[in-house]
């Protein structure tokens, strides 16, 4: 158990940070300011916004406003300017900052006592200066942090003042006032253990810390020791997602640099064979173009810039040295008032930025790696090429959506087959205070609204949250090689009676310029369903195979419930010989989903925005495949990327795809999935269900046996065999 040494001889973590802003501060004194021009610019802007507020009165509002109103975000202003006055402090030794920030923090101790439960307070966990108290976690994370800074210097009186009233009042509010929070193995338990605790060190009191750490109780059931074991797996993947791994991972670090600082034996960072230090590089991994990937509750807007990631990157990088983290600062272009956030600055400056290694990886999910995974195929290192994400994931707690076995396809900086994210307008209090919409859950978490398999119109687990959480896919292959990178994944528990697997794969072929991708959808049934796979294609339909009846002056919903109502029907078809064909242009350029369906399959062109009176969902478009079958389906489809349209110039090359025919080949336990080119060549992917390296496989191809040993086998066309790629 950690344990403070005696106030009299303690050494703050905010004692340490400002020797070591002295420190730098030399140091860098005989260094050019340009050096450090990134984090002066941010040094100056701190400094110009605090002696604006200086010559300004005070402004502590009574709460009123839920997420986004006018209470709500002074509070979080003042925040941020009490910890930016004691940051500033620390970096200038500047008087006027202390003075500031204790003005400010006794101007709240004067008030906080009073204030009982929010008046517009969230439906679970409500907080009192703000609508639930996640948000007064983190006001206090930043407080006591800032109060940490300046406390030496502050008068006796203020200091009890502070502490008392502000600082401790709020601390046991958020612990043992409010013990579901506290307790509870989630991101809002990470916010509220990390700011008591750091209060703890804040004002010398070792029973925050231990509460902080090993919960309530003190026994380790529960608090941020256990926060780390439980929501990180052993490859640092977050049990939330990506857009809730950003969330909470300026708490999990920030409060872990205390702890590394004033109790070094804990050897925080290399717990759990470093996870904090893997959950900073994987939330980087699971970015593309600069955005995360917008799985589960996620708004689409958020990335690699966000402040939680400027910490980690700093933080990160005083651990590693990794060069590779220069580069993801610079794409963020902007700084944290820290001495790391200093130290990235002038090593950025100093032009020893090396591009950051992003991956094709398999982030495996679950406490022990054992729920499932999040597959995420690249086509190079470079974060805006061809990629793809396969989200085998669990079901990510009560974030997480129902889409497993979805993908996400990235291209040239954009999504082109894309997830709809989070249905929420965080902050704007016109759209429901800033809350989660009720077409989050009606919609957006439903299964229809993702690129995954849907049987009969209803949602994975029936849309139960606490049915989802006790499954996740079991994950076949995965390899990455040069010409081949495939993923299989397969679960038996989204519907009764239906099984479900996936294989995806990246392939390179001379006879395609640009990467491949194969998807084959396969459902396991002896009862008659119906079967809907969606794909929700971004940019403008530019051709079909087959003839398109739209409705251009009616239109219905596509269904009654599981998120169907929320879909209008535009258009609809028949496929052709077993065979469907969709191109649609984004930016420059093409893309077509070239499928081989059974017979009877309908193409359903559809957009979202049906039942939305509020204008509350994004018109977006989409085309489904449906089949009907008493015994099961298999939907095997080719992603090309083609082409070129310049309307500059007034050009268009290869505006038609190359792909002429996609026929699947099903064995049952082994499949062949064959492309073929209009001008004649062929490639060939084999599957097989047997993991096993060294086990044979065969299967016939139009009379033709076709042999390979290992789960998987790519069959080179004719010309890339000529050309000896």
């Amino acid at each position: 158990m950690i344990r403070l040494v005696a106030n009299i001889i303690l050494v703050s973590f905010f004692g340490l940070f400002a020797v070591a802003c002295q420190e730098t501060e030399q140091r860098n004194a005989h260094k050019n300011t340009a050096s450090v021009s990134g984090f002066d610019v941010t040094l100056q802007s701190a400094k110009n916004k605090i002696n604006a507020q200086i010559a300004l009165p005070l402004t502590i509002p009574t709460p009123k406003d839920a997420g986004g109103g006018y209470t709500h975000e002074k509070h979080k202003e003042n925040a941020k300017l009490i910890y930016d006055a004691g940051q500033l402090f620390k970096l200038t030794g500047e008087q006027k900052f202390t003075d500031y920030a204790g003005k400010l923090m006794t101007a709240y101790a004067d008030v906080y006592p009073g204030w009982g439960l929010h008046p517009a307070k969230k439906e679970q966990s409500p907080g009192r200066m703000f609508w639930q108290n996640l948000n007064e976690s983190w006001w206090l994370l930043h407080v006591a942090q800032g109060y940490g800074a300046v406390k030496d210097v502050l008068s006796v009186e203020q200091r009890s003042k502070i502490e008392t009233d502000v600082l401790r009042n709020m601390a046991e509010f958020l612990s043992d006032g409010s013990p579901e929070t506290f307790n509870k193995v989630h991101n809002h338990g990470t916010w509220a253990t990390a700011a008591v605790g750091l209060t703890g060190y804040a004002i010398g009191d070792d029973d925050y810390v231990q509460q902080a750490l090993l919960g309530l109780d003190k026994t380790g059931d529960a608090g941020f020791l256990k926060q780390m074991d439980k929501l990180f797996s052993p490859d640092g993947y977050y049990n939330e997602g990506p857009y809730y791994q950003r969330f909470a991972l300026m708490p999990f670090v920030v409060f872990a640099q205390a702890v590394e600082q004033i109790n070094p034996e804990q050897k925080i960072f290399e717990q759990r064979d470093g996870i904090l230090q893997k959950a900073i590089y994987t939330t980087i991994q699971q970015s593309y173009g600069g955005l995360f990937f917008p799985i589960n509750d996620a708004i689409k807007d958020k990335g690699i810039a966000t402040t939680e990631l400027l910490y980690g990157v700093a933080i990160a990088y005083g651990l590693t040295g990794d060069k590779g983290l220069l580069s993801i600062a610079e794409a963020q272009d902007k700084f944290v008032l820290t001495p790391e956030s200093r130290a990235v600055a002038t090593d950025l400056a100093a032009g020893m930025a090396e591009p950051f290694d992003y991956k094709t990886m398999r982030l495996r999910d679950g406490e022990n790696g054992t729920e499932g995974a999040l597959d995420i195929i690249r086509a190079s290192r470079d974060p805006d090429d061809l990629t793809l994400v396969v989200k085998n994931t669990s079901q990510g707690l009560g974030h997480g959506h129902f889409d497993k076995l979805g993908f996400l396809f990235y291209d040239a900086g954009h999504e082109i087959i894309r997830d709809y994210g989070a249905a929420r307008f965080l902050n704007v209090e016109a759209k429901y205070g800033g809350h989660y919409l009720a077409e989050n859950n009606t919609f957006a978490k439903q299964t229809i609204a993702h690129n995954a398999l849907v049987v009969d119109e209803a949602s994975h687990f029936d849309g139960v949250t606490e049915t989802g959480n006790k499954h996740a896919p079991k994950l076949g292959v995965f390899a990455n090689n040069d010409d081949l990178k495939i993923t299989t994944a397969e679960i038996d528990t989204a519907y009764a009676d239906a099984s479900l697997s996936r294989t995806m794969a990246m392939v390179r072929d001379a006879a395609f310029p640009n990467p491949l991708i194969i998807d084959l959808m396969k459902a396991q049934s002896n009862t008659p369903h119906k079967y809907d796979l969606p794909f929700y294609y971004n940019g403008q339909l530019t051709e079909t195979n087959f003839e398109l009846k739209a409705y251009t002056k009616t239109r219905k919903p596509l269904g009654a419930d599981n998120g169907y109502q929320y879909l209008w029907e535009v258009g609809q078809a028949k496929a052709v010989a077993g065979l469907t064909q969709v191109t649609w242009l984004l930016d420059r350029t093409f893309y077509t989903v070239t499928s081989s369906v059974p017979e009877a399959t309908d193409i359903i062109f559809a957009e979202v925005g049906a039942n939305d009176p509020n204008f509350n969902l994004r018109r977006e478009p989409a085309f489904i495949l449906r089949s009907n079958s008493a015994n099961g389906v298999s939907l095997a489809s080719v992603i090309e990327t083609h082409g070129e349209y310049n309307p500059i110039v007034e050009f268009t090359v290869d505006s038609h795809p190359n792909v002429a025919v996609v026929h699947h080949f099903d064995a049952g336990a082994n499949d062949y999935i064959r492309v073929q080119t209009k001008d004649g060549q062929t490639v060939g992917l084999a599957i097989a269900s047997d993991t096993s390296q060294a086990a044979n496989h065969s299967i016939t191809v139009d009379g033709t046996e076709v042999a390979w040993t290992g789960p998987y086998k790519l069959f080179h066309s004719q010309k890339h065999i000529e050309e000896g790629k």
